[in-house]
């Protein structure tokens, strides 16, 4: 009986252990599968980023890395054609703009006036000949500054145009190269700019600031910079382009009070206006930059339709839309196709944004 009950105790746990293992591989792999198999299909659609159009200030502050150079010495140049016959200033002298410099006289020989018909019986007399009429005409000075050089001697003759003084201006300028993103922005030739010297003065009112196209031999522009070639910013084409290559140059003077030395480190801020107000939009969310894009608007179909849309403004990160959008109105946040700009602490290539 002992040995009956021996037997038969393990068989039974045997079973009961055996029970228990075919319930826990139904559990793992066999309901597991069917769980997994179910859900591998999508149940939801990606959409594309988008972004409401609203109210906002676009303010077009462009900065832009330049040098500071010397500005070359005006010439003075002769108004008329004669002889040196005084010189008001020697070298070195300061002079104001409107000082007189040096003094030229013309000769002119007026025609002889008909002489009276003789009488009969008087015998011919010799004319005499007609007195020379002098006109004499100061040659001014052009700028402020410092009399460089004197080329003219006494008695020298001169004609119009020729180069009768030069003047050391003793003034800078600095000098910026722009590409062709900063010169879209500054299209509307601004007036007013902030200069900065690396390591000297603080900022100043920069004077008489001026746009260019960059020199057709190089493509550096005056100070000898270059800019490096940089991945286009949100707001480029997205076909590419130069890239970084100078297309042209911004210059604004250094105030006399500003003490500056040709070859220094300069940064200039430029203002080229504010729209209070407006409607705005991501740089990112319109193809092109300047006075006409195109935005991608969503469609009750699910599809997303181009608008043209009018441009004002930009700031390099969103831009002003006169006309083609109403405020509380979405766009894709993102040209459809175009790559998105690569954020802090990602790696890898572009990722095409959009759909």
């Amino acid at each position: 009986m002992r040995v009956l009950r021996r037997v038969v105790f393990p068989v039974a746990w045997l079973l009961v252990f055996g029970v228990i293992a075919v319930a826990l591989v139904k559990m793992a792999f066999i309901d597991g599968l069917k769980e997994e198999t179910g859900q591998l299909a999508p149940h939801a659609a990606v959409a594309a980023p988008q972004v409401p159009v609203v109210l906002g200030t676009v303010v077009n502050t462009v900065e832009l890395k330049g040098t500071v150079s010397s500005d070359p010495d005006a010439t003075a140049k002769a108004t008329a054609a004669g002889k040196v016959v005084h010189f008001f200033v020697e070298a070195g002298e300061k002079v104001a703009r409107g000082d007189k410099l040096l003094q030229i006289r013309s000769e002119e020989v007026p025609d002889a006036a008909p002489a009276a018909p003789a009488a009969p019986s008087a015998p011919s007399a010799g004319e005499a000949p007609a007195a020379p009429v002098y006109t004499y005409t100061n040659v001014l000075s052009p700028v402020d500054g410092t009399v460089a050089t004197l080329p003219l001697l006494p008695n020298q003759q001169v004609g119009i145009g020729d180069a009768a003084a030069t003047i050391a201006t003793g003034t800078f300028t600095i000098n910026a190269p722009l590409d062709a993103a900063a010169q879209y922005r500054l299209l509307g030739r601004p007036t007013t700019a902030t200069g900065f010297i690396t390591g000297g003065p603080g900022a100043f009112t920069c004077l008489d600031v001026k746009t260019g196209n960059a020199p057709s031999t190089g493509g550096t522009p005056a100070g000898g910079l270059s800019v490096p070639a940089a991945p286009a910013g949100p707001g480029a084409p997205s076909d590419g382009g130069a890239g970084g290559a100078v297309t042209g140059t911004v210059s604004c003077g250094v105030p006399s009070t500003t003490a500056v030395f040709a070859g220094l480190g300069a940064t200039v801020t430029v203002s080229a206006g504010e729209a209070r107000d407006v409607l705005t939009v991501p740089l990112t969310a319109v193809k092109g930059s300047v006075t006409e894009g195109t935005v991608w608007v969503p469609a009750a179909s699910g599809e997303a339709e181009q608008r043209k849309v009018t441009l004002g403004l930009n700031d390099g990160a969103k831009v002003e839309v006169v006309q083609g959008l109403a405020a509380g109105e979405s766009v894709l946040e993102f040209v459809p196709g175009a790559p998105a700009p690569e954020q802090p602490g990602m790696s890898g290539g572009m990722v095409r944004m959009g759909g």
